[in-house]
């Protein structure tokens, strides 16, 4: 290979381009940085092209048809990717554990959060490691209690940029909400509505190392993780129990509390972790 054809390497992969622009792009791959937004609904892309290909979504015109479910779609891209629901085709297969994918992002997703443990992110507070600039600054806010998004029609703040977005859906009827095409539920979150269609299809692209459970989001397969550790790090204010999971304590403390003569929100108890 030509040394000068690709003399622009990423410092975090050591991935190499041929042009600085590519290169530019890659390095949002790392950072988690979408600095491209759609003036409709508020969703962002790593680059232009991405955008203006989305844009077509709320065009209104959908000229590519299933002809399995009268499903429309505004690109053909689109509707042979849907098309792979139908006929079970996965195309893509995992180099490092032979899964298949029935889209490429789904296995540049399963390599991201399965086969990949760097983490060069990490949290000044706690030490807390994360894979993109992006998780580790939503993360910071827990410490700092920056509520940065802000309601322009009531005076409540988030701390992220989506709880803003389903506070004006739910509240407001401010945006559009995003459909299920097989059950018709609706969503304020791109990232949960193809979650939930995932479990439509049954397709649990993430595997426990430890047993054979298998999970459709990366989140579950996280929180199922710790059953398997004899190290439990939550612990009850109340009566010092401990508990592997978080989830599984806030729903002891919930009660332990009443127990105690307390009433708390569950969604705000606080529980100690054992360092």
């Amino acid at each position: 290979m030509n040394v000068h054809s690709s003399k622009y390497k990423c410092t975090e992969c050591g991935k190499c381009f041929r042009k600085n622009v590519h290169l530019t792009v890659h390095r949002r791959s790392h950072s988690g940085e979408k600095p491209f937004q759609c003036g409709v609904c508020s969703k962002r892309f790593t680059t232009a092209a991405h955008l203006v290909r989305h844009s077509g979504i709320h065009s209104g015109k959908k000229p590519y048809k299933c002809h399995i479910c009268d499903k429309a779609f505004s690109q053909s891209g689109n509707l042979n990717s849907h098309m792979r629901v139908h006929t079970g085709d996965k195309p893509y297969k995992c180099s490092l554990c032979n899964k298949s994918f029935n889209q490429s992002s789904n296995l540049q997703t399963h390599k991201r959060h399965v086969h990949s443990n760097r983490r060069p992110y990490h949290c000044p507070y706690c030490g807390m490691l994360f894979k993109t600039n992006i998780h580790l600054k939503c993360h910071v806010c827990i410490h700092t209690g920056v509520k940065p998004y802000s309601c322009r029609h009531c005076s409540e703040r988030f701390t992220r940029l989506q709880q803003l977005k389903t506070h004006l859906l739910q509240s407001h009827n401010e945006g559009t909400w995003l459909t299920c095409h097989i059950c018709q539920k609706k969503f304020s979150h791109s990232g949960s509505l193809k979650t939930h269609v995932l479990r439509h299809e049954g397709f649990k692209p993430y595997v426990c190392s430890e047993c054979p459970k298998c999970f459709c989001t990366s989140f579950e397969l996280k929180a199922h993780l710790p059953v398997h550790l004899d190290y439990k790090q939550f612990c009850c204010y109340f009566c010092d129990k401990s508990f592997a999971r978080k989830d599984s304590v806030k729903k002891h403390f919930k009660k332990c509390s009443t127990v105690h003569g307390f009433s708390v929100n569950q969604s705000k108890c606080h529980v100690r972790v054992l360092v």
